[in-house]
């Protein structure tokens, strides 16, 4: 028998037709943009996105830069060490902070302070170097007038001033000399003590020959308000002055 074949409907022209992207037609272009935006790409978080940010800056920038206030006395941490107790209940740690402070024109003081926290420990070192502070008469080059020797517990330290060959000192006897601002002077250790917390003692001990001690000693705030009392006083005389005038 012979076969027969059926024949196949010829293709469309608009099937066949290659598809174009490109030109002003309804094809032109894949389809709308994320944002709304009638062009492929369009902004993302437009007006018209579901859930979309604002445009604008993005929230919480950059914060304004605040200046540090200052403090009142430079300050240098000598030794701080983890001390340890044995109690019933177990065993307690607290810190001890040996510290110094000066304000590189003559004054220094030497404090420790212990505490369970390091920042603790440190406030009350500070307190307590504030209480031993010590006003040093010094030359007009800012060196010590003539040598000092002192010693105290095992440490024995000897400063002695060298006309301009600058600061020669080390451990904690050069942080004190420079936090009282302290120049051209040689510090000699005579004792093989490695405690700093002792050789900065013989240093304050040697300070006390030539140094007096502040009393009195006026914090930042007790200035303002020393300055404050003062002005509320002069404006009250002010006032009452010109009350008996009239």
């Amino acid at each position: 028998m012979a076969e027969t074949t059926t024949p196949k409907p010829a293709a469309s022209a608009a099937s066949s037709a290659p598809r174009s992207y490109s030109g002003g037609g309804a094809g032109a272009s894949r389809g709308p943009a994320r944002g709304g935006s009638s062009s492929y790409g369009g902004s993302r978080g437009g007006a018209g996105a579901p859930g979309g940010r604002p445009g604008g800056a993005r929230p919480g920038g950059r914060r304004p830069f605040t200046e540090r206030a200052k403090p009142e006395y430079d300050q240098k941490i000598l030794a701080i060490r983890r001390v340890t107790r044995v109690v019933s209940g177990g065993r307690r740690m607290t810190f001890s902070v040996a510290l110094a402070i000066g304000d590189r024109k003559g004054m220094v003081g030497l404090g420790t302070g212990k505490a369970i926290d390091t920042s603790m420990a440190i406030q009350k070192a500070q307190k307590a170097a504030k209480k031993n502070m010590l006003k040093l008469k010094l030359t007009k080059t800012m060196s010590l007038p003539h040598d000092i020797e002192a010693k105290f517990s095992s440490a024995r330290v000897m400063l002695m001033p060298n006309r301009g060959r600058g600061l020669i000192s080390g451990s904690a006897t050069r942080d004190m000399l420079l936090l009282a601002g302290v120049k051209d002077v040689t510090s000699k250790i005579h004792s093989g003590s490695k405690n700093k917390l002792n050789n900065a003692r013989a240093t304050m001990k040697a300070f006390e020959m030539i140094g007096t001690k502040v009393l009195h000693h006026k914090t930042e705030s007790d200035r303002v308000a020393a300055a404050a009392a003062a002005v509320a006083a002069k404006s009250a005389e002010t006032l009452a002055s010109s009350e008996a005038a009239k």
